[in-house]
């Protein structure tokens, strides 16, 4: 089946369509839990909970990687749809070149800092050393790191998901095969886990750039010459804010989490906190794949007036993620006990702790699709603005309120259910901002 912006989107082809983003997504995901099962099984739980304490801070400054890409994938997609490709390729190549200097700058203040931000996120003693050193070590790779982000969003844009997965599955295999010989052969402990996820980012940034410039590239998307223009710029940036937002959003929360964890469990509950995280991952790349799929076809649409197809969208993709949410939670329900002892099953007390972690948690994933759906349809349709509220109403008002009142009234326990309360309150936002937009959007 051709995989296109234009044409008809019904269930078959939504389906098929999305197959090689959510495989990549996939395959991004399980890369980073073998990440973790490394660590954790060959350097110990200190060093595990070290990894996940100092991680939300550097993707806060790599997310704005995915900022570019995913606003900027909206807009070259629209400037498609009103059948200009030569101005898609001029836009398309100043953001990957805006997304290259903007590594560079926020390299060396990551780098100064390090130590302080880890002590700022709880970090002491021996966890503070293994928080600078894989902190350290992953800001070098800032640059690889934000180019590979900002090239997932357009591999749908450029009509060739598929090379987005080969980038995937060659990054996964690298990462795997590395930590396999810098832990348990070459012993480097945390810094060979951090050093194979940077060689591996270096193989999905840099490959992808020279693709796009090269003779060999038969997308629609080209890498040209081109200089920055301000609009374009803050436009991709604005729209894309949303997917930001979430993302810091989401290690913020993951900060959040860990003081309240290290408050009330110790190592341990940021250890069942991480394993949680790492399943979650696993599943949330279903929903973000999916996503990369869609919001280019949106802003396609958009660009094209094609209002039928819009309302075609937006009907398909609501019933399709509510199918795929009941599946994963019940997956994830029946998986809580082997997942856990796959991380930690050395200790049966964490093992026990993070089984209920998963299974509390994990509820949220019946509507937890429909809620990010909502977010990356109106960053397609252009709507920064409200797909950004979406974002921060569901994260940073929500979910992080509730993972401070929660464990008050619930105990320890009701910390694993903040997420639950969070989505079940943003989907009636959602709903209201979908049918509040009918008339503007024509859908």
């Amino acid at each position: 089946m051709e995989i296109a912006l234009h044409g008809h989107y019904g269930y078959r082809r939504l389906v098929v369509s999305s197959i090689p983003s959510i495989l990549m997504m996939l395959v991004g995901s399980i890369y980073s839990v073998v990440d973790g099962l490394f660590v954790s099984n060959f350097v110990g739980t200190s060093a595990f909970a070290a990894l996940n304490i100092i991680w939300p801070a550097v993707m806060l400054v790599g997310a704005l990687g995915l900022m570019v890409g995913t606003g900027g994938s909206a807009l070259v997609s629209k400037t498609m749809g009103e059948g200009d490709p030569d101005r898609a390729d001029a836009i398309f190549s100043m953001l990957i070149r805006f997304t290259l200097l903007l590594s560079f700058v926020s390299m060396v203040p990551l780098l100064l800092f390090m130590e302080p931000l880890a002590r700022l996120l709880g970090a002491e003693g021996e966890t503070l050393h293994l928080c600078v050193v894989y902190g350290s070590i992953c800001a070098v790779g800032l640059p690889a790191f934000m180019l590979q982000m900002c090239f997932q969003s357009f591999y749908m844009a450029a009509e060739l998901p598929q090379l987005g997965t080969v980038m995937s599955i060659v990054c996964a295999f690298t990462n795997m095969a590395l930590d396999a010989l810098f832990i348990p052969v070459f012993h480097w402990g945390l810094a060979g886990a951090a050093a194979a996820s940077m060689i591996a980012c270096c193989v999905g940034g840099f490959f992808p750039l020279w693709y796009f410039s090269s003779r060999r590239n038969r997308s629609s998307l080209h890498l040209v010459r081109s200089g920055f223009e301000r609009k374009p710029l803050l436009n991709a940036c604005s729209n894309g804010l949303s997917e930001y937002v979430g993302n810091i959003s989401w290690n913020i929360l993951a900060i959040c989490y860990n003081l309240q964890l290290l408050r009330m469990m110790g190592e341990n509950g940021v250890a069942a906190y991480s394993v949680l995280l790492y399943y979650g991952y696993i599943f949330a790349a279903v929903f973000f794949g999916y996503n990369i799929t869609v919001t280019p076809i949106i802003g396609y649409n958009y660009g094209a007036g094609n209002k039928a197809e819009l309302k075609s969208l937006l009907r398909h993709s609501v019933i399709l993620l509510l199918a795929l949410g009941a599946l994963m939670t019940l997956v994830s329900e029946l998986s809580s006990g082997p997942a856990a002892r796959l991380f930690v099953g050395y200790d049966s007390e964490l093992t026990a702790l993070t089984k209920d972690a998963i299974r509390l948690y994990m509820l949220s994933f019946f509507i937890a699709g429909i809620n990010l759906f909502v977010s990356a349809w109106f960053t397609g349709l252009g709507n920064g603005k409200v797909s950004a509220a979406v974002a921060f109403v569901r994260n940073l008002v929500l979910e992080l309120g509730f993972v401070f009142l929660l464990p008050f009234l619930l105990g320890p326990r009701g910390i694993w259910l903040a997420v639950d309360a969070a989505d079940l309150c943003c989907l009636g936002l959602g709903v209201t901002l979908i049918l509040a937009y009918r008339k503007r959007y024509g859908y």
